[in-house]
């Protein structure tokens, strides 16, 4: 329920084609064979999180999933964890160009119902970033915007929240306060926190939980991530989680080889190959796993109970 395929900074790709090795025949190859991995490993579909702001390329995905037998569904929004770009410093409510942000909503509302581009898929959900920085005046305009297309189209809104600044609940109170029913919202990178009032909270408040940074031990180490959704499920919380692992076969802001010899187990099939076994040593359920990996997703993207 968050992952990417390709991670890449627009200006530096337009700019200096090639930058950070990248090549595209090569990174489709390499792409197609690790998502095609995750297929054997059972998964059927992933959400891609990737948007603008961190290189949505819709078609490019489109030709690496080609013959892997796995779906991908997309996102749409803005990432940014303070400002939006100069055009939007321009135009907007109380800018030079004054007025409501209809020209952002409508590039969301665009992707969501016409389609991304002239690719013809659209998009599947809205994504909300918030990170250390917070709720700057820019971030709150996006909320305020992602809320607004949510209630047009009804689309679910996933979210990027620094859990150890308990972000989600800075997300949730401002969705709630434009009318977002907080049963469509996922609380994301959750697992990156041993607080279980805060996680507590999250879910009391009605959102899910995206446990979703699986096997990337940089804020936890993974014995602890493991050990606090065990104990959640333990309270009878699998229904209000899903997992991933925000994994992307290319990202430039690191090679491979700089990244795997230190991130070993961050790779498409943790879930499957480690987390699984020892979710299940903990006296997670059958029962449980599959609420998180496929009854919940299901009932997140169709709206049910909403």
């Amino acid at each position: 329920m968050h992952e990417h395929v390709f991670i890449r900074a627009e200006a530096l790709h337009w700019g200096w084609p090639g930058f950070s090795g990248w090549d595209t025949e090569a990174e489709l190859a390499a792409a197609r064979e690790k998502l095609r991995q995750l297929r054997l490993a059972g998964v059927d579909t992933i959400l891609d999180m990737t948007i603008p702001g961190i290189g949505r390329d819709a078609e490019l995905v489109a030709r690496a999933v080609e013959g892997t037998g796995l779906k991908v569904m997309f996102a749409t929004g803005f990432y940014t964890y303070d400002n939006l770009p100069l055009p939007f410093q321009l135009r907007g409510p109380g800018k030079l160009l004054d007025g409501d942000d209809r020209v952002l909503e409508s590039l969301f509302e665009r992707d969501l119902t016409t389609g991304i581009g002239n690719t013809g898929l659209r998009a599947a959900v809205l994504k909300l970033v918030t990170d250390t920085p917070g709720l700057t005046e820019d971030v709150r305009r996006l909320a305020h915007a992602v809320a607004a297309v949510h209630l047009r189209t009804g689309a679910p809104i996933c979210t990027h929240a620094h859990a150890p600044t308990k972000r989600g609940l800075d997300q949730q109170r401002l969705l709630a306060e434009r009318g977002v029913d907080l049963s469509r919202v996922m609380i994301g990178h959750s697992n990156e926190t041993t607080d279980l009032d805060y996680l507590q909270r999250v879910i009391d408040n009605g959102s899910y939980l995206g446990w979703d940074r699986c096997g990337l031990p940089v804020t936890l180490p993974l014995d602890a991530q493991i050990d606090t959704l065990a104990a959640l499920c333990e309270r009878g919380l699998a229904d209000r989680i899903m997992l991933a692992h925000d994994k992307a076969s290319f990202i430039d802001w690191f090679t491979a080889a700089e990244a795997d010899p230190f991130l070993p187990d961050w790779k498409y099939t943790y879930i499957h190959s480690s987390m699984l076994p020892a979710l299940r040593e903990r006296g997670v359920s059958e029962q449980q796993i599959e609420q998180m990996l496929v009854g919940n997703p299901r009932e997140f993207l169709s709206g049910a109970g909403a």
